[in-house]
This record gives structure tokens, sequence and C-alpha cells, in this order.
């Protein structure tokens, strides 16, 4: 068993932003894989499916992102899990749009979504990072992150989660080279047949 959450903030108002990005990643992973349809449980919606074998338990928490912890320490209780088994998809201002890096552990760097699983949970699990740029005046931060993406924007990033969906049992069966290595080919080859 393997739990897949994405981070963000619930309701129509917020959905398009970038901080929820990790939301849009959950929501293609669950359309591309057919997932059955979402059920409100642990202070989230979730949806759970067998690919490759694996049992995988898509999570998108309700309590807004500053209490998102609070979810996944339900979860991972409930199923008496390791925080081994869980990948966290997450917003990255530190990293420009469409940037992907994988991490364990380490500190939270601002972000209060993982603070709080950091809290309620511990440190030592998987980070997918999905860059959305950080704007150079540090007084737009807020402004930034609760905006939705510019169409422009759109276009570069949706591909990209669209191939995450696609590779995510890569993950889960921890072939994080391969996983980014068959993300960036397929994004290499859209952009050239575009521009062709």
């Amino acid at each position: 068993m393997f739990i897949v959450a994405g981070l963000g903030n619930p309701g129509n108002k917020y959905s398009e932003n970038r901080h929820n990005v990790g939301f849009m990643c959950i929501d293609r992973i669950h359309s591309f894989h057919s997932f059955p349809s979402w059920k409100k449980k642990f202070s989230a919606e979730i949806s759970e499916k067998h690919l490759d074998d694996i049992r995988i338990i898509l999570l998108k928490p309700q309590t807004f992102m500053n209490l998102s912890g609070k979810s996944l320490i339900e979860v991972i209780n409930f199923y008496k899990l390791s925080l081994q088994k869980c990948l966290i998809i997450h917003d990255e201002l530190d990293l420009s749009l469409g940037i992907l890096r994988l991490k364990t552990g380490g500190g939270d760097a601002g972000h209060n979504g993982l603070k709080s699983i950091s809290e309620k949970c511990g440190k030592n699990y998987k980070r997918l990072r999905i860059g959305i740029g950080r704007p150079q005046n540090k007084e737009y931060v807020i402004k930034h992150v609760l905006s939705d993406f510019y169409p422009s924007e759109q276009s570069v990033l949706f591909p990209i989660l669209d191939n995450i969906a696609r590779h995510i049992p890569l993950l889960v069966k921890k072939e994080d080279d391969l996983f980014l290595n068959y993300v960036v080919q397929r994004q290499e080859l859209s952009s050239k047949i575009i521009s062709l």
C-alpha cells in the first residue's frame, strides 16, 4: 500500500491557484488511471485502486494547506503505514515553472503544508516538488501562490502534470530516475512537436 497525497486548499475559489498544483496533479492521476469516485474520509477526499499490483491511496486533504498533516496522520494511523510509504506532491517557489525535483526529508522552506506534515508525521517522507517560480519582490509571494496560473504558464505546466500522472507508478515502485527521465523525455518530445 502506498499513499500519494497532493497539497492544496479546498474549494473552487482556490482550485486553479499556483498553491494548488498538488491537487491538480492528483486529479490528473485520478483521471488518467481511472480511479473510482472520490470519497470523503480522514478530513480528505480519497480514492483507492491497485496499480501494478500495489494498492494506491490518492489523498487530497480538505483541511486547508496549513493543516495538511492532520489528514495525512489519520490515514497513516488507520492503515498502520510508515512515512516511507508516502509521496507528497506540492508547489515549490524556489524552482522555475514546471521544473521537477524529488527529495526525501529536509526542511519545509516556509511551505505551511509541509510544515504541518512534518510536525504531525515526521520529516522522512518523499516529496515531488513542482516549480511555480518565485516573484522578484518578496511582498508578492502570498499573492503569487494564491493567484491562478496565466494561460501561458498553463500551456507549459499542464502537459508536465499529464506526464507525471502517466508515469506515477514508477515513483510508487521507487524508480525515481526512470520516472524523471520519462517525464522529461515526453516533455521534450511534446515541445518539438509543437515547434514544428
